[in-house]
């Protein structure tokens, strides 16, 4: 399984969520620092695209970490509430291309 891990200490507001995740997952210099942008870059994991640095094989599954999740829950709610929203989002987007759902969100 893969693993990518967020520092949850680190994210303090959306422009920190970003950095992190940038860090993290690999995306490319287009990356637009947006929800919207992390969702369509976190679409591709199975594909060519090379929008992370992750290349998911059929039923792999990409592990997020949030460590220290309760800090960022404590900085920022509404945005871990929206990331596991996504989350949802996109798997179920793999689902309906037939595939396996390719992300699970782990708090630590």
């Amino acid at each position: 399984m893969a693993v990518a891990e967020l520092n949850g200490a680190a994210i303090v507001d959306e422009a920190s969520f970003h950095a992190e995740s940038r860090r993290a997952f690999g995306f490319p210099e287009s990356y637009a620092d947006s929800i919207d942008a992390w969702v369509d870059c976190m679409s591709y994991l199975r594909d060519e695209e090379n929008m992370t640095k992750f290349r998911l094989k059929p039923n792999e599954v990409l592990e997020i970490v949030v460590a220290d999740a309760d800090k960022m829950k404590a900085a920022v709610p509404d945005l871990l509430e929206e990331i596991a929203f996504c989350i949802g989002g996109i798997n179920e987007r793999y689902e309906d291309y037939g595939e396996k759902p390719a992300l699970e969100l782990v708090l630590r």
